[in-house]
């Protein structure tokens, strides 16, 4: 654990460090992505800025109006919400269609997001789990969110989760018809985020669920939902693809 780097008179947060770190692999991935599907590679690094601008201005008008008296730039409050509107925004400026987006977004937004649990590791910043007195059990006591108590490592179950839901679904990037990669997404990392929830310190919202997992079971139906549809007309799985292509995008 290791909230801050001291660099002579300079003083760098961890957890801004894999924050950008999450945006520079996800920038590469969707470069490489771009150029598969022979689009322009500026528009990779167009759909990063969006993504950035959006995410943190978009969190932090929300952290606002919930918490009054924050500073708009407090390291707190800082997530992926609202980098999505500035993405499609800019798709559409593009004249590209949503559901292409989405799916060419669907593995950075994982890669992105297993970064970025890396950071809260670092920071300790309170992500971490219920206490526990199992052999990888561990206590934050100089993080920014300290406890002495031993607990789950939370940020490290999901950066391990997630970073494998990421790999799966580059590998399975032209497996499926448009919008069904997103689809995917949305069951297997809202999967990971519901299951996680039990044994992270969060206050339940209602039936005894937190609001993260009310989030993720509506990201689970939506997915699982559009992906049974279109599995039932046939729609779900893309043409096989020639050998020589397809080994190419290996």
């Amino acid at each position: 654990m290791q909230p801050e780097i001291d660099i002579g008179p300079i003083t760098l947060q961890t957890f801004g460090l894999m924050f950008a770190l999450g945006f520079i692999a996800g920038g590469l991935v969707l470069t490489k992505r771009f150029r598969e599907l022979g689009k322009p590679v500026d528009w990779a690094y167009e759909m990063v800025f969006a993504a950035l601008v959006g995410g943190i201005v978009g969190a932090k008008l929300d952290f606002v109006i919930q918490n009054p008296g924050e500073p708009f730039f407090s390291g707190t409050g800082l997530v992926w919400f609202g980098g999505a509107i500035a993405v499609l925004a800019g798709a559409r400026w593009r004249k590209l269609a949503v559901w292409e987006v989405c799916d060419i977004a669907a593995v950075p937004l994982a890669l992105g997001y297993a970064i970025g649990r890396i950071g809260c590791q670092l920071a300790g910043d309170g992500d971490y789990g219920i206490p526990w007195d199992g052999p990888w059990a561990m206590s934050y006591p100089d993080g920014t969110v300290p406890t002495t108590e031993e607990v789950h490592p939370t940020p490290i179950y999901e950066a391990i989760a997630v970073s494998a839901i990421a790999y799966l679904l580059w590998r399975l990037r032209d497996a499926f018809t448009v919008g069904m990669l997103f689809a995917l997404y949305l069951v297997l990392t809202g999967t990971e985020r519901f299951l996680i929830e039990f044994i992270r310190r969060n206050d339940e919202v209602v039936l005894g669920l937190t609001q993260p997992q009310v989030i993720s079971a509506v990201m689970v139906l939506a997915g699982g939902s559009w992906m049974i549809v279109r599995a039932r007309r046939g729609e779900l799985w893309a043409p096989a693809a020639p050998e020589d292509s397809a080994a190419q995008r290996a």
